[in-house]
Formats: structure tokens, C-alpha cells, sequence
């Protein structure tokens, strides 16, 4: 199972950023098509029509309009935009029939697995872009095996966000953490400590990885870590401060669903959570994850990326405006930092993280990106995302200790494999 961040939170009906990105002409949700939309732009050089594709909810829609008539009055290029209701389905059953299209949005951790099955196409020495104007944590995402298959925008990760009405300050650490929770936790009265989905194992990246363990690493000797001591200690860790304060089911609607409605003094969720708290009403703030003794916290994160498809590295007027397209959306700073301040989107280019010019929540998420690793893109990752998410339900429900489900899970993961 490929782990699809974005899809799933928005089937959940949670996902949070407003606004900015937007399917605007193609193929919408349903999957029908509606009449193309060319721009005018300038008169000079060779005018192209990009095929473009993404999988955005309706309230994303119109930034991402807005952007496509920008890139077209701007320059003398068309584009054809899709919005794809299951992008997984249409991407490889198109690109491999020649119908896909030029350039499409999704996470990084697809890179590794379609460009193996020749869905993408290497374009380092086309670029026009240096893979260094991004954090290194976005650069190292759209690349695999010395290949670069695309281009980064934004990131996600996870991070800790607190109630100001329950929470004076942000604490500075786990036990100060666990010392709040325990003056506030009341689940006879409907009041938690803390929402935290512990069965998804992106949001509990952050303390499996903690201790200098990693769930999978394919350039290690030993690429599955679920079942290091490093690993163990860090599930322990979590079950032992952090399950004793949550509701009693570990799933995201659930734990969301308490600290949205103003029930809970902590939660640890992602940037498209704060559309939903700001609709609300929520008072809260954005801090970064609390120090843990011995360790560090290391999320996982997630980078968003158009991906440059089969085609591409043909050259026409069309691959050209494919590829001028998507290098113009990624390095606009105008274009990232309204992307940031109208819907949460946190930018992966240096020069706007590094200056500090970003909306306080955005720039401690950023923060937190930087601290993280990409989501491996390495196809075999696909086969380690639901046995540990089994494992860590197991040790929620306290019906397995840490050791034994990851044990379990760790010889699911390998059976896969082979």
C-alpha cells in the first residue's frame, strides 16, 4: 500500500489548507470533462500546451486557477489542466498507454516505485533550476537512484500544536508535556490530554525514530529497522507518555475530532489540520515537537512534487511548456508565500524559509521539515506502511507489548518482499 497522506485525510474529511491550488480546466473529481481554457501571454518564442495533472479537493480549486492563468498570461504557453480523482488508477494505467500527462502533482513517495516501472523520466540535465535553491529535505525527495523525476514545491510533517485557552506555554519537553496532560486529562468529563492518530505510523514517526532508530532505510545494511532497539524504545516511549492521555481509539477522525472541538489541551497532527481549527474557532498555536532525554524527535515528511512523466523527454513545444510550467510554479516566491499565508502551505525554497518571511505557524512547521527525513521513496516502502500501522494498533489496544507486534510486523514486511 502506497501511504497517500494527502488522499487519505481528505476522505477523512480533515484536510485543511484553503484556497490556493486548484483544478481549473480537464477532468474534475467525478472524472468529467470540462472545455479547455488557452491562455494569451506574450508573442515571443514557441507557444506550447502543457498536459497537466492533479488531485485536489473543490475548496483547493481556484488558487491553482488562478496560478495556471498567471503562468499563461505571463508567457506564451497553454496548459490543459486535469483534476484526477484517484491519481494512482489513471497515472499507471495512462502514462504506460502514451495518454498520460506531461507533468503531475503528488507526495515523493511514489518516485521510487514508478520510475522503476518507466513512468518517469530523468530530467537532470534538462533543468533549468538548481535542485539547491530547496531545503535538502525536498531536494533529496524527487530523486532516486541518481535521477531527478521532478520538482518540489511544499512539505508536510507532523508537529505539536496546543490549546491557549487550556495551555499557557508551549512545554519544552515530554515530561514537562506529561506533566500538563496530567492536570487536564479527564475522560469521565470528555477532556484529554492530548489527540494524537497513534495507528498511523507517519504521525508516530517522530519517537519510533527518536533514539537514532529508522523504520526503513534502504541504503542501511539493514534496510528494516522496525525491530532494532532503537525502534522498540522509541514505540515504548510513546506508549508509555503519550497513549494514557488520548481518546480510546486510535484512528485520525476520532483523535481529531477532540482537540477541533476544543477537548483536548494538546494535539500532534500536520498543517492541513488548521483549516479545521480555524473553522472552529479553535484558539491554539504551532510549536515544534518537545525535547525528548537521549533522543530527538525525527518526523517523517512528506514532499509535494510535480512529477515529470514519460514524454517529457521528448522535445516539442509542448514538453517545453510542460517544463517551463512547472519550473516557473516552483520557484515563484510571490506565488509560494500567498500559497503560504492564505492556506497553511509550507514552501520548500531556501530563500523564503531561511529569511524568516513566513506566517508564524508555517515557519515552525518549516522548522520542523528541516529536522525531519523525507518519507523513503524506495518501492519497498510501500510494503512497510500497514504491517507497522497493525502493530502500533496492537500496542494501543495493549493487547501486544512493542517487541512482539514489531516483530510481527517486521516478518509480514519481509514475507511482502518476497
Amino acid at each position: 500500500m502506497t501511504m497517500d497522506r494527502r488522499t487519505i485525510l481528505k476522505k477523512a474529511g480533515v484536510v485543511a489548507t484553503t484556497g490556493a491550488v486548484a483544478g481549473c480546466i480537464g477532468v474534475d473529481e467525478q472524472g468529467e470533462t470540462d472545455s479547455g481554457n488557452n491562455g494569451g501571454g506574450s508573442d515571443n518564442g514557441p507557444s506550447g500546451t502543457a498536459t497537466v495533472w492533479y488531485s485536489l479537493a473543490e475548496s483547493e480549486r481556484n488558487g491553482r486557477q488562478e496560478a495556471i492563468e498567471q503562468f499563461e498570461e505571463e508567457t506564451n504557453h497553454s496548459v490543459n489542466a486535469s483534476n484526477i480523482s484517484d491519481m494512482a488508477q489513471r497515472t499507471t494505467s495512462a502514462i504506460p498507454a502514451g495518454q498520460g500527462p506531461h507533468v503531475f502533482e503528488w507526495a515523493n513517495d511514489w518516485v521510487g516505485d514508478y520510475s522503476e516501472r518507466g513512468f518517469l523520466v530523468d530530467q537532470t540535465d534538462q533543468l533549468n533550476v538548481d535542485i539547491d535553491e530547496f531545503i535538502e529535505a525536498a531536494a533529496e525527495a524527487v530523486q532516486f537512484d541518481g535521477g531527478i523525476y521532478g520538482l518540489p514545491y511544499d512539505s508536510e510533517t507532523v508537529t505539536l500544536i496546543y490549546n491557549t485557552d487550556l495551555i499557557d506555554e508551549a512545554p519544552e519537553s515530554v515530561a514537562d508535556m506529561t506533566s500538563m496532560m496530567d492536570e487536564l486529562h479527564d475522560p469521565s468529563s470528555n477532556q484529554y490530554g492530548l489527540s494524537y492518530p497513534f495507528a498511523d505510523p507517519y504521525f508516530l514517526s517522530p519517537w519510533l525514530q527518536a533514539f537514532d532508530g529508522y523504520i526503513f532505510d534502504p541504503e542501511a545494511d539493514e534496510e528494516l529497522g522496525v525491530t532494532s532497539p532503537e525502534v522498540v524504545r522509541g514505540a515504548e516511549f510513546a506508549v508509555e507518555n503519550f497513549v494514557p492521555y488520548t481518546p480510546n481509539d486510535p484512528e485520525y477522525e476520532p483523535q481529531a475530532s477532540v482537540f477541533a472541538e476544543g477537548n483536548a489541551a494538546f494535539a500532534i497532527n500536520g498543517p492541513w489540520y488548521l483549516e479545521t481549527l480555524n473553522e472552529k474557532g479553535v484558539n491554539y498555536e504551532v510549536t515544534t515537537l518537545p525535547a525528548v532525554e537521549g533522543g530527538e524527535p525525527t518526523p517523517y515528511t512528506g514532499i509535494t512534487m510535480w512529477y515529470f512523466a514519460t514524454g517529457m523527454e521528448e522535445n516539442n513545444d509542448d514538453t517545453v511548456a510542460a517544463q517551463d510550467f512547472v519550473e516557473w510554479y516552483v520557484t515563484n516566491e510571490e506565488l509560494m508565500l500567498r500559497n503560504a499565508e492564505e492556506q497553511g502551505s509550507i514552501p520548500v525554497l531556501k530563500s523564503l524559509v531561511e529569511d524568516n518571511d513566513l506566517p508564524d505557524t508555517v515557519q515552525t512547521f518549516a522548522e520542523v521539515v528541516e529536522r525531519g527525513i523525507p518519507m523513503p521513496s524506495d518501492p519497498k516502502m510501500n510494503q512497510v506502511w500497514n504491517p507497522v500501522r497493525n502493530a502500533l494498533t496492537e500496542m494501543f489496544n495493549d493487547s501486544t507489548e512493542p517487541q512482539p507486534a514489531l516483530e510481527q510486523a517486521a516478518n509480514e514486511i519481509r514475507s511482502n518482499w518476497e
